[in-house]
């Protein structure tokens, strides 16, 4: 079954048998705590968004969306033709460009938390698209999300685990959930790192190893 914020609360009580008010005041971290989870540990295009902005003429830093995390890819348009560039260490370009010369961007780098510099420094506003990971809304605020409709046992076994650790609650048990939530987690990165990234008529099937 699909999950709300409601639902999956329930969920949690149900399977914990506990109804407690420091428990249930602390259910949101335990929802949270496995979305996190799920965040670094799975590949999914739902954590993943566009961005499309202009480079700044002559200046070699260009700022970054709020909820950016990592870069997946990052490409500029010159002369009506898409470039996507390399991702370089800070160095690198420093190396590359001591002088500061302008022209189409050929690298990038990660410079801070809210900056990305670009090599060579924008001769013109060239416009930019980013493809990058973000943490999206929490289930616990927005009420559902991608998540709770798609990834359902993750969801459920991952806050269960977190819900009975916080509970100190019996070790055959947590283990149980921990391995419920490891054999969700894998079913999840078997489609966001493998149906969700190719065509069967290009690609073919994907194959699974028989044991």
């Amino acid at each position: 079954m699909a999950w709300t914020y409601a639902t999956l609360t329930q969920a949690i009580k149900d399977f914990c048998e506990y109804d407690e008010q420091s428990f249930n005041s602390n259910i949101p971290t335990f929802v949270r705590n496995c979305e996190e989870r799920l965040l670094y540990l799975v590949d999914l295009d739902y954590f993943r968004r566009n961005a499309t902005t202009n480079a700044i003429p002559g200046n070699k830093y260009l700022g970054l969306p709020s909820d950016f995390l990592s870069p997946f890819s990052f490409a500029v348009t010159a002369s009506g033709s898409q470039t996507f560039l390399l991702n370089k260490d800070v160095e690198y370009l420093q190396e590359y460009n001591p002088d500061g010369v302008t022209g189409v961007p050929k690298y990038y780098a990660m410079f801070d938390t809210n900056n990305l510099l670009l090599s060579p420094t924008p001769a013109s506003a060239y416009p930019v698209e980013m493809h990058y990971y973000y943490k999206p809304p929490s289930i616990v605020d927005v009420g559902t999300t991608w998540l709770g409709d798609n990834a359902e046992q993750a969801m459920l076994y991952g806050s269960l685990f977190e819900a009975y650790t916080y509970m100190k609650g019996d070790a055959d048990i947590l283990n149980l959930y921990s391995q419920r939530f490891t054999e969700a987690v894998q079913r999840l990165k078997n489609f966001g790192e493998g149906r969700e990234n190719v065509d069967a008529y290009r690609d073919g099937l994907i194959r699974v190893k028989a044991n």
